[in-house]
Order: C-alpha cells, then sequence, then structure tokens
C-alpha cells in the first residue's frame, strides 16, 4: 500500500521516515519530496508498504502523531488518474494563434494607415 505522510518537519530524513513506519512492518521505500529546483524539502512524503495489515495499522497510529515537535498527516495515498499524470499546460505563453496574424498595438486602426478618424 503506498501511504501519503504530510506536515513533515523539513529537517526531517528519508532514512527517519524509514524507520518511523518500520515500527509497524516491512518497508519497501520511504521518500521525501522536493522541491526540484532549491532541493529542499516540500514537508511531505510518501512510504510504500506490502503488508496493506500492517500500512493501515501504521495510518491508524501515526495519523495525528507527532514528529519532532509537529502533528503529521498520514493517510492512504490516492491512485494517479491518468489526466492528472498528462496534465497539459497548453498555449500558456507567447502568443496566442487568435490574433489573425496582426502584430503590433497601439490605439490605432492599423488598416487605415495608422491614423485615427477623428
Amino acid at each position: 500500500m503506498n501511504i501519503f505522510v504530510g506536515s513533515l518537519p523539513f529537517r526531517l530524513e528519508e532514512a527517519a521516515l524509514k524507520e518511523l513506519f518500520e515500527a509497524y512492518g516491512e518497508v519497501a521505500s520511504a521518500r521525501i519530496i522536493t522541491d526540484k529546483f532549491s532541493g529542499r524539502s516540500r514537508g511531505f512524503g510518501f512510504v510504500e508498504m506490502p503488508d496493506d495489515a500492517a500500512a493501515q495499522k501504521a495510518i491508524d497510529e501515526l495519523n495525528g502523531s507527532e514528529v519532532e515537535g509537529r502533528a503529521i498527516v498520514v493517510n492512504k495515498s490516492e491512485e494517479r488518474k491518468d489526466s492528472d499524470r498528462k496534465r497539459s499546460f497548453g498555449n500558456r505563453g507567447g502568443h496566442g494563434n487568435n490574433r489573425n496574424d496582426r502584430r503590433g498595438g497601439g490605439g490605432y486602426n492599423r488598416e487605415s494607415g495608422g491614423r485615427s478618424n477623428y
């Protein structure tokens, strides 16, 4: 079972997270999610436990418990949907395609030579 662990202390290391859950059974993996630019912890992680009963016991007993002064959130991780994995940001930047190929700006009607008809 994949377990979400939130509100982790930012200094907590993966080895300590794994050790916390090993009290309940075998831990296949424990990882803390980090910011890809700074490398710092984002304050949450995931623990994979092969035995569902042991994982459920860990969830029940660790949810709301204190780790280094912080009450952690522990629950079953929801499977990501395909739509979440393939999130497309579409046409967010640059120039959109809905401009009829007219560029430039200002308050003048470009088709009339750049002057307004006062």
